[in-house]
């Protein structure tokens, strides 16, 4: 694509004739970080939290940036040959021209983007295995990676930049994906990263406590989140359109749509699809669907409430692709599960361990909850028992939460790291344990996540169940900056033996 294109500009009209020749140059690529700029790539200066793109205009010029997209001419070299392109907001011509340069790859797929606190990787996994079963071809951006069939990417973040998600996109495309399934979090919302994806179904799982390190407060987090609901619908170009709410969130209630939106609801009260668990064990549950149009009794290999919400939200919106209830239903019943969602560790063991992602004080609290209704269920004994820790550089205000429900919810507590980051690991875990009620003495504190597992494992007798929960599909850890290999799935089989 020729520059000219890609700006959208005028020659005639708006630029000197002397920058014609620039102008007509194919651009190689599309860049924010310096870093990365090559020959006769254009280089767009965001101002970030941490950093501001146009202190390094100059080292993008060097490295062959034929233009420079900027929010203040300033700070461009007056000698500076190639174009300079002004603009109010940068951010927002980075979203733009990434899609026009990447030929608009949304407009070629049937998108669902999922936002929430909790559950949008499980909603991806669900809908790409849903539509796969029917040969709809699914890509999927999120928290995990991205793939496409048996094509992966390692990610950077939940949802990637402008750049890097339109180009995605078109590689799910040129693989022959007819569909694709976004994790869309209220950063991306917030920092318009995803504001050029024409989306033809949104679903909202929940809004409980998170990344207030932040938003500051819930207000403007829901904010963030409501976003994906009413600007990004008014702009898609997708007919028709549609929102799939969990309305037993108090934030789902509150969800507004853009107008040409129909909204579907989902939960276990009043709703459009409205479930109701039958019988649920450690492997497997049954429960009654009932819809507008029928009623059904579902039997998935899953266990956990909370997945069950994701269920029932995956197949009505699988719906609004033309899968079939029956199909999507069909198609769940050879599902393998979702790593480190509530994911049973494979073992000839008499212990059993789950691992979870839960990493907030409601996805923690769901996934005991889930645990203890199994066993009052089953009529069972056993001890639950969880580890759990708090991620370091990352809001503090939940640590204490988590202590409480962790306490509350569970016979014993391993109470260790998770990601300290650059924070001292035994402060995040002192923290924590100010949520101990003065009561509970049933805990021990381990900053050594491994032993923590170890032991955990060790003290449980025969029918215990524990719960590794905050790392999940994480396969790393990081302490300081230093980023070392670490996976709770391969530490329990290590340590079951």
């Amino acid at each position: 694509m020729k520059l000219q294109q890609l700006l959208s500009i005028d020659t005639a009209q708006n630029v000197k004739p002397e920058l014609e020749p620039v102008m007509q140059t194919e651009v190689t690529g599309l860049h924010f970080d310096a870093r990365n700029v090559q020959q006769d790539s254009v280089f767009v200066a965001i101002k970030g939290n941490q950093a501001d793109g146009h202190n390094y205009i100059s080292d993008a010029i060097k490295a062959g940036a034929i233009a420079v997209v900027v929010e203040d001419k300033s700070s461009v070299p007056k000698d500076y040959s190639g174009y300079v392109y002004k603009v109010p907001d940068s951010r927002q011509m980075l979203d733009l021209l990434a899609a026009r340069f990447y030929d608009y790859p949304s407009q070629k797929l049937f998108c669902f983007g999922v936002t929430g606190t909790n559950g949008k990787t499980s909603i991806t996994y669900l809908l790409e295995h849903i539509l796969n079963a029917r040969n709809k071809s699914t890509g999927v951006i999120g928290t995990v990676n991205h793939r496409v069939g048996k094509k992966t990417w390692e990610n950077q973040g939940t949802t990637p930049d402008p750049v890097t998600l339109q180009s995605r996109l078109h590689d799910f495309v040129t693989e022959g994906a007819v569909a694709a399934a976004l994790e869309v979090t209220s950063h991306a919302l917030d920092q318009r990263r995803a504001d050029s994806v024409h989306f033809n179904t949104v679903i909202f799982t929940n809004l409980t406590h998170d990344h207030l390190d932040y938003h500051k407060d819930m207000k403007s987090y829901f904010e963030s989140k409501q976003k994906l609901f009413t600007d990004l619908m008014w702009s898609s170009l997708k007919r028709p359109l549609f929102a799939v709410i969990n309305i037993d969130d108090e934030y789902g209630r509150k969800l507004k749509l853009a107008e040409p939106v129909l909204g579907w609801t989902y939960g276990q009260n009043e709703s459009d699809f409205q479930f109701k668990i039958l019988n649920m064990n450690f492997n497997e549950t049954e429960f009654e669907l009932k819809t507008p149009l029928e009623s059904l009794t579902v039997k998935v290999p899953l266990t956990g409430v909370h997945t069950i919400y994701n269920v029932v939200a995956s197949l009505a919106a699988g719906l609004t692709c033309g899968i079939t209830l029956a199909q999507g239903i069909k198609a769940l019943m050879d599902f393998e599960g979702i790593p480190g969602r509530l994911q049973k560790v494979v073992h000839t063991s008499d212990k059993t361990v789950f691992i979870d992602y839960a990493h907030t004080p409601d996805a923690l609290e769901n996934s005991l909850k889930s645990l203890l209704k199994v066993r009052a269920d089953a009529k069972l004994s056993n001890k639950i028992i969880t580890v759990f820790g708090c991620g370091g550089d990352r809001d503090k205000t939940k640590r204490p939460k988590m202590a409480e429900i962790a306490a509350r919810l569970s016979d014993y507590v391993f109470l260790t790291s998770d990601n300290p980051r650059t924070e001292d690991p035994y402060a995040i875990l002192d923290e924590a344990e100010t949520g101990f009620p003065q009561s509970f003495t049933n805990y021990t504190k381990q900053v050594d996540r491994e032993v923590a597992i170890q032991q955990a494992i060790r003290v449980a007798s025969p029918g215990d169940v524990i719960l590794i929960a905050g790392k999940g599909h994480e396969d790393y850890q990081i302490i300081g900056t230093t980023k070392t290999h670490f996976s709770d799935y391969e530490m329990a089989e290590k340590y079951l033996g």
